[in-house]
């Protein structure tokens, strides 16, 4: 695949700068990092966004997930291995990522009130609004990602 603009960061670098400081504000904030990784690969993986999904995969395994809860990701409803504030946190993703066509339906986000606080819904809601803006970015701008099969592999 070849970029449609080779480097989109050098075009908006108070944009991006911005975009760096809610993610740091975020990393911060008072979820969990693993969470918050499992979100924004789900989303990632909504979005078809390869250039997330090798990034934030590499993350969630060098901050020890494990491989069998990153393959089972894309059926984390059948999967057993996720608890119930990652199930809530990962329906809300979903909800949230495909929103023009769920409208973030209340039986969710009542998943989501009995999971979090009311702090830590609205940091969940905006990591969600984050990465979706990543993936549009990188997707609609033909991203390429960095991550090396052969690697990846060993």
């Amino acid at each position: 695949m070849t970029p449609r603009i080779e480097n989109p960061y050098a075009h908006a670098p108070a944009t991006i700068k911005a975009m760096m400081n809610v993610e740091s504000s975020l990393r911060a904030g008072i979820l969990e990092h693993g969470l918050l990784e499992l979100v924004k690969l789900r989303a990632s993986q909504i979005n078809g966004c390869a250039y997330c999904i090798a990034m934030h995969a590499a993350a969630s395994r060098k901050s020890g997930e494990s491989e069998m809860r990153l393959y089972l990701l894309n059926a984390w409803r059948e999967a057993t291995v996720y608890s119930p504030r990652e199930r809530a946190a990962l329906a809300w993703t979903e909800a949230l990522t495909r929103v023009a066509e769920t409208g973030a339906p209340d039986a969710v986000y009542d998943e989501v009130r009995q999971a979090f606080s009311e702090a830590e819904q609205v940091q969940l809601t905006l990591q969600i609004g984050a990465i979706n803006l990543w993936n549009r970015l990188q997707v609609g701008l033909r991203g390429r990602h960095d991550a090396d099969p052969s690697r990846d592999a060993a």
